[in-house]
């Protein structure tokens, strides 16, 4: 039965539908594995179906995409501009990790008001509070890696769900978080208890591992058998990612950090300038509060030319834009944003002050994301493309387009 969400219709075929979002996915690490050979089932899988590059939403942080990949549509129609963020109506520094910061209505809970039996099943906690609202009402799962343990009929539409996999909780900062939501997934499949599956995973491996690395390949290589397992249940699997990874090092391994917030107090007094990071979420040992985007939130709005141009000379720093560009260019609400946008290049990140991040717990230098070099991922489906798809991968697809590819896009 077809459904529409935010103007969007979706026509799924009776069979199970598994879409993945591989956290921090760029693209090479796809390449990397099935060159290797690590990722067999995956590559049988995209030779029969599709394999092709979207663009994500921007920010390129995992609560900014998420949002958008499960509603259908960009962060302006979302609200959801980052992990964190000014709050104007207090202004208070928050977390967006409730439903009340979400301006639309997701995808998932349309699917489960035509009948299919959804779940909705993440590694990190704060995904499924910010988007799984609204789904176990109808019948639907939802649970994270992270607090499976406290899985309650009542509140997560399933009881015990260690035992429904078959493996206790595993360590949030590992690979195996990931792996056992696509493992849920599978089993849930399996046991006849949900046919349209939002999987959602962690970032931790490729913060930590380079594509050539051996625990990525290794990981990978997990993470193909568990595909092959949805495939194997009759699943049409797509995959996307929420955005890439880069490295932000130096030549001796040290992070690349331009201390946005210290940078514009000299330059111009510290008076009325405050610096927000959009990455910053609970799960510092990541990235430490280290992206390549930050907002910067003025009290007086007139200041932002002169301080723009400034942003603009300085080396490591690729755009600077005023709020007004900020929300047309990365497709953002202007009210969720800072008075100034800054991103900064491949292979630097930027921060308050020095004082606000602990580079401590970033052992081996610093992968991350957030900026236009994390933009493009890879967009990955079980089923070759009809024409109207085809036309649509050619022109300029997203990553929240997955779940359209995965219901629609099928020959």
């Amino acid at each position: 039965m077809s459904f529409t969400a935010n103007n969007r219709t979706y026509s799924p075929p009776s069979q199970p539908i598994a879409v993945i979002c591989i956290d921090g996915c760029a693209d090479e690490y796809i390449s990397e594995s099935i060159a290797q050979g690590y990722m067999p089932r995956l590559e049988a899988m995209v030779k029969k179906g599709y394999r092709g590059m979207v663009r994500g939403a921007l920010p390129s942080f995992t609560n900014v995409n998420n949002s958008a990949i499960v509603t259908g549509a960009p962060p302006a129609v979302t609200g959801i501009c980052g992990n964190f963020f000014l709050n104007p109506e207090t202004g208070q520094e928050v977390m967006m990790n409730s439903p009340e910061f979400r301006r639309c209505e997701t995808l998932l809970t349309k699917a489960a008001d035509a009948g299919r039996k959804v779940a909705f099943i993440t590694a990190k906690e704060k995904l499924r509070t910010v988007l799984g609202d609204g789904i176990v009402e109808r019948g639907g799962i939802v649970f994270s890696t992270e607090k499976v343990k406290e899985a309650k009929f009542e509140t997560h539409g399933v009881d015990n769900a260690e035992e429904i996999i078959g493996k206790p909780q595993p360590e949030i900062y590992s690979g195996d978080a990931s792996i056992y939501v696509i493992e849920a997934g599978a089993a849930l499949v399996e046991q006849g208890k949900a046919d349209f599956l939002y999987l959602s995973l962690t970032d931790y491996m490729q913060h930590k591992y380079a594509p050539h690395q051996q625990e990525s390949l290794d990981f990978y290589k997990d993470m193909d058998d568990q595909i092959g397992r949805l495939l194997d249940a009759g699943c049409i699997v797509a995959a996307t990612a929420d955005h890439g990874m880069n490295s932000k090092n130096d030549a001796e391994g040290n992070p690349k950090v331009i201390y946005v917030q210290s940078l514009l107090h000299e330059q111009f007094g510290a008076e009325g300038i405050s610096v927000i990071c959009p990455i910053t979420d609970p799960y510092v040992v990541h990235h430490g509060a280290l992206g390549s985007l930050v907002m910067v939130h003025l009290e007086d709005p007139s200041r932002a030319d002169e301080m723009i141009d400034f942003l603009y000379r300085q080396e490591g720093i690729s755009e600077v834009h005023n709020r007004e560009m900020t929300a047309l260019k990365l497709e953002l609400a202007p009210d969720r944003i800072g008075d100034i946008c800054v991103l900064s290049s491949r292979d630097v990140v930027l921060g308050k002050t020095p004082a606000d991040h602990d580079l401590s717990v970033l052992k081996g230098g610093l992968r991350s994301h957030g900026g236009r070099y994390e933009e493009m991922v890879p967009i990955l489906l079980s089923e070759p493309l009809n024409e109207e798809y085809r036309k649509i991968a050619l022109a300029d697809p997203r990553n929240f387009d997955v779940f359209a590819f995965a219901c629609n896009g099928g020959n």
